[in-house]
């Protein structure tokens, strides 16, 4: 068995894939390690994405991973009032529901052709350093022990990150940084499965309740819940079920999947690599801190790590200092947007039903040309200034 490599990649989600693929792309030998025995399985995600960024990272849409291409997304306030996106407002930001286990094997599989050697059931127990400097992965295949020498370690490895930790990257989460989510796919259901559906204020404290329709009569239903705001375990389940029971289109059908799991809600972490190491993905916490979505994202900066990676190698620099180009090119493209979201994100637990609804409404009633965080800001602030003036820092 080869034992050393250029690149290690723990992970092989999204963002470790594609870090794979782009690192080996640009010449790298390298491996990718997966915990799991099936790529993609067990699904933990809504299965949302945008249509943006897919170009970018050289993956064409595919009906073998597309469930349902959809016309846009509406938001629901706790009194009713709807506000609807389309592509005429979002562009790009309408987007797919999609099988995320065949969307994750595609993206493993492009990898694959690059020369990327994969291993799964294969778990990382700890990296291999040589005077303080990341050189290897320490990793159990099915009980046995192997040490994988690489000049660079990509961590993939999600929201329960060990490679950060062990890399001394700082990368705890307050409670409030965390939405813990709870999710049951339904079948023979009634919806309108050309929109995705967000409802916010109290259907979901500090977080919001979703429906992603994955074909006529079939959905993903489910919600993120802040951890500082769940009162007793299993809150996250107990509110999805008494949205499901309200709701008659939905009481009607059977649940074929349900998931629980967590993710980063966070701002922007200080750093995200170290001497011979780099994060990215969920493991880097470029989740979306408004709407828990992290596939792009993590594609992004997985594209980015690959190729410095690779440029490192051909010239003998994995430091730190020169992995900064990795951290000015994901920030560039990622960070401004994920700070702001989360100071939105912050307002947005603390406002009432009462506020969701004017907020609504108000934007609901406004001339949108196009939706994003400044745009519906500004149109909250000609329509409702006084609501508006809890936002001003934002804006």
């Amino acid at each position: 068995m080869k034992v050393d490599y250029d690149v290690i990649v723990v992970g092989a989600g999204p963002a470790g894939s594609t870090a794979a693929r782009y690192a080996a792309e640009k010449g790298a030998s390298v491996l990718m390690l997966e915990k799991r025995q099936e790529i993609g399985s067990p699904v933990r995600c809504g299965e949302g994405i945008a249509k943006r960024w897919l170009d970018n990272i050289g993956m064409e849409p595919s009906s073998r991973w597309i469930a349902n291409e959809v016309d846009g997304a509406r938001v629901i306030s706790p009194g009713g009032y709807v506000l609807e996106v389309d592509e005429r407002h979002a562009g790009n930001e309408a987007g797919y529901v999609v099988h995320r286990d065949i969307f994750d094997q595609e993206l493993a599989i492009m990898a694959a052709r690059k020369g990327v050697h994969i291993m799964v059931k294969t778990s990382a127990t700890g990296l291999i350093k040589d005077g303080g400097k990341v050189c290897g992965v320490v990793a159990n295949n099915m009980g046995r022990i192997h040490n994988f020498k690489s000049h660079v370690v990509i961590g993939a490895d999600g929201y329960e990150s060990q490679v950060g930790r062990w890399a001394g990257i700082p990368v705890a989460l307050a409670e409030s940084d965390v939405d813990t989510c709870f999710q049951r796919t339904l079948v023979n259901i009634d919806i309108d499965y050309k929109f995705t559906h967000f409802y916010v204020g109290s259907f979901a404290p500090g977080g919001y309740m979703w429906i992603f329709p994955k074909g006529k009569d079939i959905a993903n239903v489910g919600i993120g819940f802040q951890l500082s705001k769940v009162k007793e375990p299993g809150d996250p389940m107990r509110y999805t079920d008494a949205f499901i029971a309200r709701n008659p289109g939905l009481a009607k059908g059977q649940s074929v999947r349900d998931i629980a799991g967590a993710v980063s809600i966070c701002a922007p972490i200080e750093r995200t690599v170290a001497d011979g190491v780099m994060l990215v993905g969920d493991a880097a916490r470029v989740i979306d801190p408004i709407t828990g979505g992290g596939v792009i994202n993590g594609c992004i900066t997985g594209k980015f790590a690959g190729m410095v990676a690779a440029e490192g190698i051909q010239n003998g620099d994995l430091s730190a200092k020169f992995f900064q180009k990795y951290e000015k090119m994901w920030r560039a493209a990622l960070e401004e947007k994920l700070f702001r979201n989360w100071m939105a994100k912050e307002k947005l637990a603390t406002m009432t039903d009462a506020l969701f609804d004017r907020a609504i409404k108000a934007l609901s009633e406004a001339n949108l040309t196009k939706v994003g965080t400044l745009e519906l800001l500004a149109a909250l602030r000609e329509r409702d200034p006084e609501l508006v003036r809890e936002f001003e820092d934002l804006i």
